[in-house]
């Protein structure tokens, strides 16, 4: 719905143009990070031709080089670029805003991208190595800073659906990465410095679109303690001039925020109250990362020349893995909503276990049979199908939606930092656990897939249709349950709000007590900043209702 510049007076359904450009132009950035991570795998023999031709030309003997360790390094030194670029993401996000965040970040992208793009003419390693280096920094950045924007300005029945948006992002910057590889189009001698410079064209449309979009309403109010630049980007956001109800929304997560005011990543970690989210959204990004997901993009190709299938099918075969990520994906946006985040997570770990078996089979008994070689193709997409609808995005949206505004940037640098470290771990780990374990080389990944879900069942709450608030009430509550094991269940079944100090109060008397604290909360957050009239007014309004209920 677009509202050519004049708010409707009632709230739109669905999405609207304006929220519409702000997510296409967020999403950029983790574009930019499926791109590059898929990227540099098409060239690989051609650039490592180069690596030995500019030694050569240095003086080297040719038969000593380490090109091994020299193209470990420029595949590697990307995901410790990532690592750094989201340990950071908490303090950008605070100190520039998610919007601002990304615009600057954008800077890091043209330079990284550029610098790929000229080590061929330079004849340097060096550059490229730098390149991979600060684009990998970029990348990071983004998957901190991207997902919490999202999220953040997402109407709560289409959050976890938008949230998706992100994966899909990714596995398309995948997918035409791998296009963009083959040799008929740009994966040749001549034609890789683009492959790798063209990263700088979603970081030159980034700078373009964003400016049209509003911050972050959530950033604004809650960490500027500007509500009506607040109210602003809401009405562009929502095409209506009636938000009251996202503006009460977070006014119950500011509650709780004065409580907790901006929070380091030390004090999210000492913090007993954060420290089972933390847990809980850690494990949700391992899950991602050491499902052995990247196992099968990044050496998926030789897995299915191992199981017998030919070169030249193969690397197609590698495509499809692209094509299904994108489609899955996609087709994953409305079941999130609908199915919920915990449901579909739980489906996805037990189908990437039961395929995850299955490849295991089909590598050791491909000799036997000729049609079991491609049942390692369809065991290979299949896992790769409940990776998408589960694992391959849900991470990012819990991380956002199980921490409320103060620690969120905090716990977000934590998750993303442990993300892009287990993607590093196995990046190094995975070749020589396959030349350890051979064809058993997966089983690890199916055990961690068991140990996964087993921990999803027992310890992660459903998010679907809660407010930022009420999920952290439910956290707020488990903490002070002596039975935190059915955490999970227990958020399925019973509606979580936040509560005012009085206690046992009947229906009636609980829901005019909570609203006279919040009303009484409100006034005390507003008499040190100016509030308008109405803020006054609503805020003495709570200050007598609740001085009423204290006497």
């Amino acid at each position: 719905m677009c509202c050519g510049g004049r708010y409707l007076l009632r709230a739109p359904e669905g999405l609207t143009c304006s929220l519409v450009l702000a997510i296409f132009s967020s999403v950029l950035g983790m574009f930019q990070f499926g791109y590059n991570l898929g990227v540099i795998n098409a060239p690989q023999k051609i650039i490592e031709s180069f690596i030995i031709i500019v030694y050569t030309d240095r003086g080297s003997d040719p038969h000593n080089i380490p090109v091994d360790w020299i193209w470990a390094i420029t595949v590697s030194i990307f995901a410790i670029g990532g690592m750094a670029g989201g340990f950071s993401g908490g303090l950008v996000a605070n100190r520039f805003g998610r919007k601002g965040g990304m615009l600057l970040n954008n800077g890091l992208g043209i330079t990284g991208g550029l610098l790929m793009g000229l080590s061929r003419p330079l004849s340097s390693i060096e550059i490229l190595i730098l390149g991979r280096l600060i684009i990998g920094y970029n990348c990071g950045l983004n998957t901190a800073l991207v997902p919490m924007y999202l999220l953040e300005i997402s109407p709560l029945p289409l959050r976890g659906g938008l949230g998706t948006v992100s994966q899909v992002g990714v596995t398309v910057g995948m997918l035409l990465s791998q296009i963009l590889g083959l040799p008929i189009i740009l994966g040749t001698k001549d034609g890789w410095p683009y492959l790798l410079a063209i990263a700088m064209v979603p970081a030159f449309l980034q700078i373009v679109l964003l400016p049209m979009c509003p911050e972050s309403p959530r950033y604004l109010l809650l960490s500027k303690n500007q509500e009506h630049a607040a109210r602003e980007a809401l009405k562009k956001l929502r095409c209506t001039s009636m938000v009251e109800n996202d503006i009460e929304e977070m006014r119950a997560e500011e509650l709780q925020q004065h409580r907790e005011s901006h929070v380091t990543i030390l004090q999210v970690m000492r913090n007993k109250s954060l420290q089972l989210p933390l847990l809980i959204g850690v494990v949700m990004h391992l899950s991602q990362q050491l499902s052995g997901i990247n196992a099968v993009f990044y050496y998926s190709t030789r897995l299915y020349v191992q199981a017998g299938l030919p070169e030249d099918q193969a690397k197609y075969a590698t495509m499809g893995v692209g094509v299904v990520m994108v489609v899955m994906t996609l087709v994953s946006i409305p079941l999130m909503d609908r199915s919920g985040r915990r449901t579909l997570h739980l489906y996805g770990l037990g189908g990437m276990f039961i395929f995850s078996i299955f490849i295991t089979i089909s590598l050791l008994v491909s000799f036997l049979y000729t049609w079991i070689t491609y049942m390692s193709v369809v065991s290979t997409l299949a896992f790769v199908v409940f990776f998408a609808i589960g694992p391959g995005t849900i991470p990012w949206i819990y991380m956002a939606e199980l921490f409320s505004q103060g620690p969120r940037p905090a716990a977000m640098a934590i998750g993303v930092l442990v993300n892009w470290a287990a993607n590093f771990l196995v990046s190094l780990t995975f070749p020589p656990m396959q030349y350890a374990f051979g064809d058993y080389s997966f089983l690890p990944f199916t055990a961690l897939l068991g140990v996964f879900w087993v921990f999803t069942y027992k310890r992660v709450p459903e998010t679907k249709n809660r407010t930022f608030d009420e999920i952290a009430a439910l956290f707020r509550q488990g903490s002070s349950s002596c039975d935190q094991t059915h955490l999970a269940q227990r958020s399925l079944s019973q509606p979580v709000t936040p509560t005012c100090p009085h206690q046992g109060a009947g229906p009636q008397q609980s829901h005019l007590c909570n609203s006279a604290f919040h009303n009484h909360q409100h006034i005390v957050v507003n008499s040190n900043n100016g509030g308008t009239e109405n803020d006054k007014s609503f805020g003495e309004n709570g200050e007598k209702n609740y001085r009423t209920f204290e006497s």
